[in-house]
């Protein structure tokens, strides 16, 4: 992994962490996009799995940055003895934009939102899935563009800064297509919303692909524009 990428997504991370308003779930934010366990990352650490717990649920006081770094570090390191797949999808985004053509809209939240809420925001209707968990963002993409335009490794990066998020395609005729495109690429959204169709015309292989993959999938009848301004209004 080459050293200057990995110090500025540290720098990315630590500084998100230090500078929120509730650093202990921005930390959980980016335990939980690396995928390890609470109690690796105490062990790694030298402390007990309840101080990472009271860290992440604001029960202890923020760590300081000291701190943070060193919490921060040893995500990476411990993604890096893996083969640092998380690391290489989150740095490619420092250096690769993606035409607004085909990223409508992108955003990330500081502190998770119940699902539930973000969908009754704009008007959903639920497919297959559940809406009991949450979200860390969401990203508008344009379906077709996407679709067209994007390789695998660039598709990856319509999930911005976490997987943990509802991704919402625009102007959808059956909804296989972007089902696809996730099935065959490593990284899956929390929520697939679907955009301009309603759920008795979605196809019958999207269920069952987002079983497979365990993705909850939504649809909305609301325009593009009123989705976009509708979530950019939420005070989460």
């Amino acid at each position: 992994m080459k050293s200057g990428v990995r110090n500025q997504l540290a720098e990315k991370m630590a500084g998100e962490i230090t500078l929120s308003d509730s650093p202990g779930l921005a930390l959980k934010k980016w335990r939980v996009s690396f995928e390890i366990a609470p109690g690796v990352l105490s062990e790694r650490l030298g402390v007990s799995p309840s101080v990472i717990s009271d860290y992440e649920s604001g029960r202890r006081k923020s760590p300081g940055t000291a701190v943070v770094g060193k919490i921060v570090d040893t995500l990476l390191a411990i993604d890096e003895e893996s083969g640092g797949a998380k690391i290489e999808k989150f740095s490619s985004m420092f250096f690769s934009g993606i035409a607004n053509d085909v990223i409508l809209d992108l955003h990330e939240y500081e502190t998770p939102v119940p699902l539930q809420k973000f969908a009754e925001a704009i008007g959903c209707s639920l497919l297959c899935g559940s809406t009991d968990q949450t979200i860390f963002g969401y990203t508008v993409v344009n379906s077709l563009n996407a679709i067209l335009e994007l390789s695998s490794n660039e598709f990856n990066r319509i999930y911005g800064w976490s997987t943990e998020r509802a991704v919402i395609f625009t102007n959808v005729s059956t909804g296989k297509s972007p089902m696809v495109a996730i099935r065959v690429t490593p990284f899956k959204p929390r929520c697939v919303i679907l955009q301009g169709i309603d759920p008795a015309d979605v196809h019958p292989f999207v269920a069952k692909m987002a079983e497979r993959d365990r993705v909850t999938v939504m649809c909305t009848a609301m325009e593009i524009d009123k989705i976009v301004s509708r979530l950019r209004e939420q005070e989460w």
